[in-house]
């Protein structure tokens, strides 16, 4: 990543906090929300070309992401190392360029953060833990998991998601940075990913968490880590989560599906990226089938209520339409929302993207209700 993306990171989350905070009044329903949401930070942001090929039906601020970050002129990452794939710019970049680029103001963040290093397996990994500035506590607590395909990415380039969720809820947040592939192997992540939850649970009271309100939030690679820890728990007889937020979640990996087909060369993930992000993470494609890996095979069964958000313009939509029939038909409470005209990624981007204030909106009032 670029030198200054710490930097950046913490500015947008600041701005997509506070943009995502205006949502009274908005009408949804149980399965789809396309709502545009006034923003004057989204104002005046006009995509420079037509409509992409690959998404016809693409928001214009969602566009302008997009276009943005096409600008950089960066090697498709399916071409590349996982070294090189690290260093291209990242939606995040596009994002906060378009902020500078449109003088759009940059509060001050809600939370105070702190890093925590942890042992995991003869490790150690590294833990950001996000605290509302607001209240003494006991807050409820999340544990979030990024994305990046279990290959790039870092909590820098998720840092919008993850404080806002803190911000949102009034929850503390750990974000976890799970080690990636192709140096470390399935299952490592998912060991990772379950390593701190169970330290999140054990040092709840340290951190001023309340640990019965405990839930798991994660975005496609992390929607797929936050489900394994679910099932996990379950397994190994510890608390389970009460709730669990799986935004665009990677689910099972028939690269067949009806929405790989029409989003086959979408941005910013297409279907080239995710063979790659696979063969980078198992260590054979027999692994492909594993019930971590392909949750829709897994024992769904005593998993808690469940969140699901879609993009419509993303060829992981119907991984989570599966996923959601799934649970459902293990008995799991499953609430879901499918955002139109938004490409994979665009949770974060709440500061010029309304359907991504608008999501992470929904999010947060369902972790709350789960929390009451």
């Amino acid at each position: 990543m670029k030198t200054n993306l710490l930097k950046l990171g913490t500015l947008i989350c600041g701005v997509t906090v506070l943009l995502s905070a205006c949502t009274s009044g908005t009408k949804t329903t149980s399965t789809t929300d396309s709502t545009i949401i006034d923003s004057t930070a989204a104002a005046g942001l006009k995509p420079a070309g037509p409509a992409p090929e690959w998404g016809k039906t693409i928001k214009p601020e969602m566009q302008t992401v997009i276009e943005k970050l096409a600008s950089y002129g960066d090697k498709p990452i399916e071409t590349l190392s996982a070294t090189d794939a690290r260093k291209n710019h990242t939606p995040t970049d596009a994002v906060m360029d378009l902020v500078k680029l449109n003088n759009i103001s940059i509060p001050t963040p809600k939370v105070d953060t702190m890093g925590k290093d942890i042992d995991v397996n003869g490790a150690k990994i590294h833990l950001r833990v996000y605290t509302p500035k607001e209240g003494s506590g006991p807050y409820p607590l999340i544990v979030y998991y990024h994305g990046g395909g279990f290959v790039i990415a870092n909590l820098d380039v998720y840092n919008a998601s993850a404080q806002a969720l803190a911000e949102q809820v009034g929850a503390i947040v750990v974000s976890v940075a799970y080690r990636l592939a192709p140096e470390n192997k399935f299952p490592t992540a998912h060991n990772d990913a379950f390593a701190a939850y169970e330290w999140a649970i054990k040092n709840a009271v340290d951190l001023k968490a309340d640990p019965a309100k405990i839930a798991v939030v994660g975005e496609s690679a992390g929607g797929n880590l936050a489900a394994n820890v679910s099932i996990m728990a379950r397994d190994k007889h510890i608390m389970v989560p009460v709730h669990q937020v799986l935004v665009y979640p990677i689910a099972q990996t028939n690269m067949d599906t009806e929405s790989y087909k029409a989003y086959e060369k979408a941005k910013p993930l297409n279907k080239a990226m995710m063979g790659w992000f696979t063969e980078k993470y198992l260590n054979t494609m027999i692994e492909a089938q594993n019930p971590k890996i392909s949750l829709v095979n897994a024992n769904l069964k005593g998993l808690p209520p469940t969140t699901i958000i879609t993009a419509e313009i993303d060829p992981l939509h119907d991984d989570g339409v599966m996923l959601a029939d799934k649970l459902k038909a293990a008995s799991v409470k499953v609430d879901s929302k499918n955002y139109e005209g938004v490409t994979h990624e665009f949770f974060g981007m709440a500061i010029v993207v309304p359907e991504a204030k608008a999501a992470q909106a929904y999010a947060a009032d369902q972790l709350k209700a789960a929390f009451r």
